[in-house]
């Protein structure tokens, strides 16, 4: 279709008149895998080369290159993405490699190695067939054997429905916006137009009542995200079984999902839906037929060129060598847990002792804690820890060495990323070389981490210092939607929040050697 958002050829129909959202994907991490591939029998290999293709703003590359061991390589598109990513990777001084160019360009560099690991996130989507072609054979040729690939997409069934709302927003934006106007007005005339269709009962709207809700959601989403979601010229959900045929010239083979709630059987199936899917001995299919039966809208995989299988003793033995840590106040977990339609608690009995283990955020092996918590089973300790990591509360954790050598870089990127959220929010995240990737840190207490590298020993005076940032550039806080007008007012909410940080998180970031 002709390009209503005048995009110029190097944008290959991507949208590039808004830059991407600075998003941190902890899946792209190659130590994430390991519980992941131990949970299924297959041997995790080691990452001591990476590449991540159409990075964004590179907040992953740059947190998983500062954080680890690994070499990193990468391109996207967009000079000004890129300009920004290669400003982190030369502040933290890590081994990595970014470009701005096409795919077509990067894979044919001829100084590019081979990869134990490559990774996309929101892309494969989003690009056009002859982009995707590229990419396969890029991974066929540069992926190592035995290497593995990360991929996530938009997924059928779950797109179904919302597929022709797409189109009307898209279809909307290209032939009814007014000429010259940006993205963001014509997503925000698109949406408006939708809902006034919608208040008209279309029978579209009444035969897929869950689209209406997708509608209000979508109005609530940062538009950087929605310009990148659904407004580009190429957006292709796509069933399980399709991509697996677009990877066969690559050589992969499925190895499992990376979303950790997706191992635990328990929170997505009925007994009736576990039996039935057992009963299907084709693991391509079986996937497919899972996908229907939870309506999955998006995956996020790893699949490998070669996978090694290993036997029940070399399984048990690695997961009980594998070390992990609690990343969030012991005070803040949560044992509740959603995936799909379900909601579960989960047991107290098995969780709290493991939990106590972990609350010193220092990082334990399955063996250790096994050896430390009684009438829980060795399965119950694996299950837990992988419902744990799903929910973002535990990670796994690199060996000392590892993490003497990744603290320098780490240092350096975290002094970069405080020192910009002097002037903005943007990145919300900063590099553990505990964990070889980023953990999530606000604004707020980005400031406080500066306040105290500047010798400010108390909240109040690490309240004083953000509250005096703030004011000089005209900025408030909102709190519960509204904004705090006066001096007493903003004072006493950053004074609670620097005691806050002062008394629960500090404690976790200096675990993880960030503060």
């Amino acid at each position: 279709m002709s390009s209503g958002f005048r995009m110029s050829d190097w944008t290959a129909g991507y949208v590039a008149d808004i830059s991407y959202t600075y998003g941190y994907y902890r899946e792209l991490n190659p130590l994430a895998l390991r519980l992941a591939f131990l949970n299924h029998g297959l041997f995790p290999p080691e990452a001591m080369t990476a590449c991540e293709l159409g990075y964004g703003q590179g907040l992953s590359a740059n947190l998983h290159a500062a954080g680890s061991v690994t070499e990193w390589y990468g391109t996207d598109f967009n000079p000004t993405q890129a300009a920004f990513a290669k400003s982190l990777g030369e502040a933290s001084g890590a081994r990595i490699h970014l470009f701005d160019e096409s795919f077509a360009d990067f894979a044919h560099r001829a100084d590019l190695p081979e990869f134990d690991y490559i990774g996309l996130h929101g892309i494969w989507s989003w690009v056009s067939d002859e982009n995707r072609t590229t990419l396969v054979d890029f991974i066929r040729r540069k992926l190592k054997v035995g290497g593995v690939l990360y991929l996530s997409y938009n997924t059928l069934p779950g797109w179904a429905s919302a597929v022709p709302l797409r189109h009307l927003l898209t279809e909307h934006a290209e032939v009814m916006a007014a000429p010259g106007r940006g993205i963001v007005h014509r997503i925000d005339a698109a949406l408006e137009f939708a809902e006034k269709l919608f208040a008209l009962n279309p029978r579209y709207a009444t035969a897929n009542p869950q689209v209406v809700e997708r509608l209000k959601a979508m109005k609530e989403q940062n538009r950087h995200y929605m310009a990148h979601e659904y407004f580009n010229r190429d957006w292709h959900p796509m069933h399980f079984a399709t991509l697996a045929e677009w990877l066969e010239p690559a050589k992969l083979t499925y190895g499992c999902s990376a979303h950790y709630l997706d191992h635990v059987s328990d929170l997505n199936f009925s007994a009736e839906q576990k039996a039935f899917l057992n009963d299907i001995p084709d693991p391509r299919f079986r996937e497919s037929v899972r996908d229907f039966i939870v309506n999955q809208p998006f995956r996020r995989d790893y699949w490998v060129k070669g996978p090694r299988r290993i036997d029940a003793l070399e399984q048990t033995e690695a997961l009980r060598r594998l070390p992990i840590l609690l990343t969030i106040p012991r005070a803040d977990v949560s044992l509740k847990v959603k995936s799909g339609q379900a909601e579960a608690n989960l047991a107290e009995s098995i969780n709290n002792p493991i939990l106590d283990v972990l609350a010193d955020q220092q990082p334990h092996t399955l063996g250790q804690i096994e050896a430390k918590v009684k009438g829980v089973t060795f399965a119950q300790l694996v299950q837990a820890a992988t419902i744990l990591v799903g929910l973002d509360q535990v990670q796994a954790a690199q060996d000392d060495q590892v993490i003497a050598r990744a603290r320098p870089h780490t240092d350096r990127l975290n002094t970069y990323l405080i020192g910009k959220a002097r002037g903005n929010s943007d990145v919300t995240c900063l590099a553990s070389p505990v964990t070889g990737g980023g953990i999530a840190v606000s604004r707020f207490e980005q400031l406080f981490l500066l306040a105290r590298r500047q010798g400010l020993q108390t909240p109040g005076e690490w309240a004083a210092f953000a509250g005096q940032i703030l004011r000089s550039q005209g900025q408030k806080i909102l709190k519960e939607g509204k904004s705090l007008e006066t001096p007493e007012a903003l004072r006493v909410e950053l004074e609670g929040q620097a005691k806050m940080f002062g008394e629960k998180r500090l404690p976790v970031l200096e675990a993880l050697q960030i503060s």
